[in-house]
């Protein structure tokens, strides 16, 4: 694919590893978000936002690396292929790039993948000549044979001797078929300006056909006088009903303009000028997708001059069972961060058996359903091959919006069987500028090492950013940030 041109050098030495600079060694490699409203594939508005660029090992900023005025990873023809869960479901190529609110974003047009070439069929095959031969696989070639061709050797076509003698024997050499033309070689004697002795030089045998209805050549006059009287009086006399072609003089056609009025123009073909609104040639593709829609869909895409091996990220439980128990005490964390669960009722004092026994017991009351999570998202990754479960849940509940609770958690399971959350983000309508709400867009490999990287939106009242979390040994580190001056903060449990 059409990555972000070719990878700069880069000398630095990093703690505990040792940077490569051969030709192993990293490329460039964009990622960024496409948003899109409508259909997959067919939207009616998307848009992308450039999030990170590798180069060198480093993350840099794809709003800023390079711009141009707009940066890099939004240059025209840049490529990106979308990904949802590691799986490529399409193509992106940008077109042009603008300013929004402070920020680059990018528009193109959205591409199906390439399908694969099929393998050729068998008939294909035989075709091309794949088919094996079992007797030998050499070619042979065969010349074809006529009913009138002479079967002795060292003759050519038409009975001449393989010798090249002027003369021939035109008598053996005569096919059977009386309607087959013959070619007979022109006489020494004969010129090429004087017909009439052509034609006399020529034997009796070679030049007279025996069937009189065999068709014969004759060679055109010339526009002289001397070869006219001779070709004349060498011509048969002309068959009246045989057909005579003429060359017709076409008389040039008169360079007049008509001009016709626009109300009895009939022809629907004829191209009409119409008044309308310009275009120019910097905007390909013109922006239609403006703030943040309630219908609105995000994919991670990535722009890499290499092409990587596809790494899906959903991991396989080995027990079903698993997953709805892990995803229902996540679900009950988040309940309690977000203050859904009921407190618990308050003990009290134990009674006498005399008491018990004059008092009948009271059936204990139905546990009541648990709250519902307004838009929950559960997503298992596994991030690395061979890695455990990475859990993520986002939810929030109901009401107006400065009223509403957002929670977001990451967690894993632990040699018990149970969850440890590694990552913890409670906030509410009020205080979004302060602790934006994390949305969880998809698992992307943002360092080109084969493991997946956890990449968030962080949005609050007024403005979002995006955020990439590694998630390794029991800790889920925040990577990176995208935007310059960091909006976000998150509380750890």
């Amino acid at each position: 694919m059409i990555g972000v041109l070719a990878a700069l050098p880069a000398w630095e030495q990093y703690p505990g590893q040792v940077s490569k600079t051969g030709k192993d060694a990293p490329e460039l490699r964009a990622i960024g978000v496409l948003e899109w409203t409508g259909v997959a594939g067919k939207p009616t508005a998307s848009r992308i936002i450039p999030i990170t660029v590798l180069d060198g090992g480093e993350l840099q900023d794809g709003g800023l690396y390079l711009a141009r005025p707009e940066p890099l990873a939004l240059a025209t023809e840049v490529e990106y292929e979308l990904q949802q869960d590691g799986k490529p479901v399409g193509l992106y190529d940008i077109r042009n790039a603008r300013e929004e609110q402070g920020s680059w974003v990018g528009y193109g047009s959205w591409r199906p993948m390439p399908r694969p070439k099929s393998a050729p069929s068998a008939q294909e095959m035989a075709h091309v000549g794949f088919e094996s031969d079992a007797q030998s696989d050499e070619p042979v070639l065969h010349r074809k044979h006529h009913a009138g061709d002479s079967s002795a050797p060292g003759t050519g076509k038409g009975g001449d001797s393989g010798g090249g003698s002027g003369s021939g024997s035109t008598g053996d050499a005569s096919p059977a078929d009386p309607d087959r033309p013959t070619l007979h070689k022109k006489s020494s004697s004969d010129t090429t300006g004087d017909a009439g002795t052509a034609s006399a030089g020529s034997s009796p045998a070679a030049d007279t056909p025996a069937d009189p209805d065999r068709p014969t050549l004759h060679k055109p006059a010339s526009s002289d006088g001397a070869d006219a009287g001779t070709s004349s009086a060498s011509a048969p006399a002309g068959d009246p009903d045989r057909p005579v072609l003429k060359k017709t003089k076409s008389k040039p056609s008169d360079d007049v303009g008509h001009v016709e009025s626009l109300p009895d123009v009939t022809d629907p073909d004829r191209p009409r000028l119409q008044r309308g609104k310009y275009e120019g040639n910097d905007i390909a593709v013109v922006p239609s997708m403006i703030g943040l829609p309630p219908d609105m869909q995000q994919a991670v895409a990535v722009s890499d001059a290499k092409t990587h091996s596809v790494h899906v990220w959903n991991y396989a439980w080995a027990n079903p069972d698993d997953e709805a128990k892990m995803k229902s005490a996540l679900e009950d964390i988040a309940r309690d961060a977000l203050g859904l669960n009921p407190p618990a009722p308050a003990t009290k004092p134990r009674r006498t058996t005399t008491q018990m026994s004059t008092r009948t017991k009271a059936k204990p009351a139905p546990a009541p359903p648990p709250a519902p999570l307004t838009e929950e998202q559960f997503r298992v990754f596994e991030l690395a091959y061979g890695s455990g479960a990475t859990l993520v849940l986002t939810a929030h509940t109901d009401g107006p919006t400065a009223q509403e609770k957002f929670v977001t958690l990451v967690a894993q399971p632990d040699l018990y069987g149970n969850v440890l959350v590694l990552l913890k983000n409670v906030t509410d309508g009020a205080h979004l500028d302060d602790t934006p709400r994390m949305r969880l867009v998809d698992a992307v490999d943002a360092l080109a090492d084969n493991r997946g990287e956890l990449l968030f939106e962080m949005r609050g009242a007024t403005q979002r950013q995006f955020a990439l979390f590694r998630v390794l040994r029991g800790r889920a580190e925040k990577l990176f940030v995208s935007g310059g001056a960091e909006l976000a903060s998150q509380s750890k449990d």
